[in-house]
């Protein structure tokens, strides 16, 4: 099933990330794409605050991954960017997270995509007509 929805501003997306982790289950794994300031991070954080994760959440991108506990589901965080290797990400448990039990979400999915498990959502995000409007088309 895909959906497509036209983000007015950061309230709009606010929701549309606080609607999207009322259905995650623990295992749910989130591809994020889309261009450099189209707000992959923004809606991980709307998503991570419908989990109700307490942690302040920003782009991982030095890290590769964040964990965040303490919501209704641990949320892991990634941003593989800069990721320049399959090696790298299997360094850091990369597949171990998908059996942690919670969350994960990768900004810049587009990068690994055919390292993704099968069911992974896919949220694309592009830019409006408008300076704030971003379209958001997911995938389930």
């Amino acid at each position: 099933m895909t959906e497509t929805f036209r983000l007015k501003n950061e309230e709009d997306t606010m929701a549309l990330g606080r609607s999207i982790a009322e259905k995650l289950r623990a295992g749910d794994v989130l591809a994020l794409r889309g261009d450099l300031g189209t707000g992959k991070t923004f809606l991980t954080r709307a998503i991570a605050q419908g989990l109700g994760v307490p942690s302040r959440i920003s782009s991982p991108t030095f890290t590769i991954v964040q964990e965040h506990e303490g919501g209704r589901l641990p949320l892991y965080h990634f941003d593989v960017y800069r990721v320049s290797d399959e090696d790298e990400l299997f360094e850091i448990g990369f597949y171990e997270y998908f059996k942690k039990g919670g969350v994960c979400v990768i900004e810049w999915a587009d990068l690994i995509e055919d390292m993704l498990p099968e069911g992974t959502v896919f949220i694309d995000l592009a830019r409006g007509e408008e300076e704030n409007e971003r379209i958001c088309t997911v995938t389930w």
